[in-house]
């Protein structure tokens, strides 16, 4: 083994002269799943069960050090139990980007796969020196669903197809490319799936069965993990929920029927994992089998390969005996999971390894701060603006500006849950104190319920030429094991805000975490501009300070809705339907189903103009945009995914028609009338993000369709390429739309395994 390190659990096996040099996992001109049957086969039954939970004994008469396959790294590499970041020096820190929700506010899959190789970059760093492992629990990718949901934050938004987009982009960057001969982490696909509530109104995660009909699953909860699947992602994680009465990690029917069979997500090195002793709740409080051994059992053989927790190291031995399960089935798990860590080259020599060099000197690099700052300013957005931003400070005097609110002296909360530890946290009072020719004074947060902060906060505003209101939830309302019940502003921020906003100076809302309906302020007169910022990282204050002063120019658009204050009335968060139910009541969900929005999804103001026209090709003012589908689908008949076979590539010119250099992002849309009723307002099917469009200039955004961008998914859960009328809409609200039709007969672009209640 490696010598040199005061903890064990990364050490890397020693190939050149331990107990396993004479072992073929060692031999490099041997397949991966070669490699890691030649390990297995020299394991004794009673050595099998230890390696198949989190925190890995391994096998010290061969020579196996232990692991920790438990490591997050959301939004940065993350304290968790296998990451141990020093107490000062190097390691005692790494860069801590935005929380997904508004770095998916971006909508720029470039940017997502830059941050990512900086995440995996700094893994390799820490676990080159035996503080952290390969192994890495995330991306969250779950749809935002509901806006009580406590770990929307984790995620990049509510639609569908931009989770797909952005996940795909992340792996890429986390895992070191496409397919790779070494991987540089393994990405970790959660959770598997229909997971979004935490604990609402006694509706716990550990026992919350999640009802979806097939049609919503394979539409919504499940497109993210089929990118996944696509990407190559090294491991999928379980939930703790039942899906339609089974709990995930016992569900063959998505573990097996889905993911690897549907899927094809079957390569040697692809495993499951439990989320953290979801494996005991199938037990209780799901009591879906008699016995923890039938329980335990029933999760290995529905193919959860990894337990985190302890009870497949507990209760495995006695299922054995038992007969529940027998050493195939134990060595299959095993070898996906050291499968895995032979493909991370986990047992191979430093030098046939390019990440083993990576060092402290690769952690938060100019560029990785850089980077930072940049995906917290792209993802803010702009959702009101009387023309008071951006800012306008004199070089020749000072301008005093007062800082309000729970969050302008934001520190912990800017970076959200999963958070590692950043080398500095810059709120926005911070970034205001350090901007010339600037008075900031800090006046603290307002009080709630209580009003003991107006009296400081009303006298900072009176001294002050501009005002900014920094607030919104924090980690101490919405996180993991925490659901929100209001999503509405309390009645007394809304009583101070809407007094400071009076004293006749401009009134800046910077409302930061995840949503609130913002209606008191967006159709208040005296509130000059509402920028969303959502957590927004280590540079936070920085970021938000450059879009207020039009050092950087907004371009984020909101990624998921911002619903209205009685939403949290209209429809229980157990109900997991999207459509509107008339007979339950649920008005609909998402901007794809919902139409009554405070701010809807995509919206995003700038501080230019534009305007966004569709110019398809090779067709006559009057002419039919007509296609037939048999000759569509003809054409694709060789390709791997039929519903990603390309329909057609359509340019959206955008032309900033202001003075102020900007951004812009390239929302498509399709809506019409095809398919089964009911019929969704519209869902987003392509986007790009156009970067530094100057005043008076132009550019273009090519949006590329596919057959699968046109399909819709039926009764039983399969995507069909239905024959009606199709419209491409760009922007949000509309600037351009391009109409055409589908004829012919219906065409199933794929199949939906149909769940027989394994």
């Amino acid at each position: 083994m490696s010598s040199g390190a005061s903890a064990v659990g990364h050490l890397f096996p020693d190939c050149g002269n331990g107990p396993l040099s004479s072992n073929d996992v060692c031999n490099k001109g041997l397949s991966v799943g070669q490699r890691a049957q030649a390990l297995v086969s020299a394991l004794e039954t009673d050595e099998k069960f230890g390696l198949l939970v989190s925190t890995s004994p391994g096998v010290e008469r061969l020579g196996l050090p232990s692991y920790e396959w438990w490591q997050e790294a959301l939004h940065g590499v993350a304290s968790s139990p296998g990451v141990r970041f020093a107490d000062t020096g190097d390691f005692s820190y790494a860069t801590s980007f935005p929380q997904p929700i508004l770095m998916g506010a971006a909508f720029d899959d470039d940017l997502i796969e830059a941050v990512a190789t900086v995440v995996s970059t700094e893994a390799r760093a820490f676990n080159n020196f035996n503080r952290s492992g390969l192994d890495y629990w995330t991306p969250n990718i779950n749809p935002y669903r509901d806006p009580r949901w406590g770990r929307g934050q984790e995620t990049p938004g509510e639609d569908p197809y931009h989770l797909s987009s952005y996940v795909t982009a992340l792996i890429k960057g986390l895992q070191g490319g496409e397919d790779p001969d070494i991987l540089k982490v393994v990405a970790t696909c959660k959770h598997f799936a229909a997971y979004d509530i935490e604990d609402w109104l006694g509706n716990e995660r550990y026992e919350f069965d999640a009802q979806v009909i097939p049609q919503e699953l394979a539409e919504y909860y499940m497109p993210p993990f089929e990118a996944c699947a696509r990407a190559n992602v090294g491991s999928v994680m379980c939930s703790y929920n039942a899906l339609n009465g089974v709990p995930t990690c016992s569900s063959s029917y998505i573990l097996q029927d889905i993911l690897r069979d549907h899927w094809n997500w079957t390569r040697d090195y692809q495993y499951v994992v439990s989320d953290c002793d979801a494996l005991q709740n199938v037990y209780m409080p799901h009591n879906y089998r008699d016995t923890r051994e039938a329980s335990a059992a029933s999760s290995l053989l529905a193919g959860t390969d990894l337990n985190c927790g302890t009870y497949y190291q507990i209760h495995l031995p006695t299922a054995y005996e038992q007969g529940l399960i027998d050493d195939n089935v134990l060595d299959q798990a095993i070898t996906r999971l050291y499968s895995a860590l032979i493909k991370l080259g986990y047992f191979d020599s430093t030098d046939s390894n390019q990440y083993r060099s990576l060092g402290f000197s690769d952690v938060f690099t100019p560029y990785a701060e850089n980077l930072a700052r940049e995906a917290a300013e792209k993802g803010i957005v702009l959702i009101k603006n009387d023309g008071t931003l951006p800012l306008q400070f004199s070089t020749e005097s000072n301008t005093t500006v007062a800082l309000i609110g729970d969050w302008a002296n934001a520190t912990t909360d800017m970076q959200g849950n999963y958070q590692g530890i950043a080398k500095y946290l810059h709120s926005p009072y911070y970034a205001a104190s350090q901007m010339p020719n600037v008075n900031a004074l800090y006046a603290g947060a307002t009080g709630d319920p209580t009003t003991d902060g107006y009296p400081r906060a009303l006298e900072a505003a009176a001294a002050a030429d501009i005002i900014i209101y920094a607030d919104g939830p924090t980690t101490a309302s919405e996180a993991e094991s925490k659901d929100r019940t209001l999503i509405r502003w309390s009645g007394e921020k809304v009583d101070i805000m809407t007094q400071l906003a009076g004293m006749g100076k401009p009134f800046v809302l910077v409302q930061m975490g995840g949503q609130r309906d913002d209606a008191p302020f967006i159709n208040h007169p005296n509130v000059s501009a509402i920028v969303w910022g959502g957590y927004p990282g280590q540079s936070g204050g920085d970021a938000i300070m450059n879009v207020l002063t039009g050092r950087v120019a907004p371009a984020g658009r909101l990624p998921v809705t911002q619903y209205p204050a009685h939403y949290v009335d209209d429809v229980p968060m157990t109900d997991m339907g999207l459509r509107p139910n008339a007979t339950t009541g649920n008005p609909g969900r998402t901007y794809m189903w919902y139409d009554k929005a405070t701010v809807p999804f995509g919206f995003g103001l700038h501080y230019t103009n534009f305007t966004a026209s569709i110019a398809v090709e090779d067709e006559e003012e009057g002419d039919c945009s007509c296609y037939d589908i048999a000759d569509l689908t003809s054409a694709c008949a060789d390709a791997t995914h039929i519903d990603q076979c390309a329909f057609r590539t359509v340019p959206v010119a955008v032309s900033n028609t202001g003075a102020t250099t900007s951004d812009f992002v390239v929302l498509g849309f399709i809506a019409g009338t095809h398919g089964p009723a009911p019929y969704p307002i519209k869902r987003l099917v392509a986007y790009q993000r156009l970067h530094g469009i100057a005043g008076g200039e132009q550019q273009t955004a090519d949006l590329e369709l596919t057959l699968g961008s046109l399909g819709r998914r039926d009764e039983e859960g399969n995507l069909v390429l239905y024959p009606g009328e199709y419209s491409l809409v760009v922007d949000v609200p509309t600037q351009a739309t391009w109409n055409f039709t589908l004829e012919g007969q219906p065409f199933v672009l794929d199949e939906w395994p149909q769940d027989t209640g394994m």
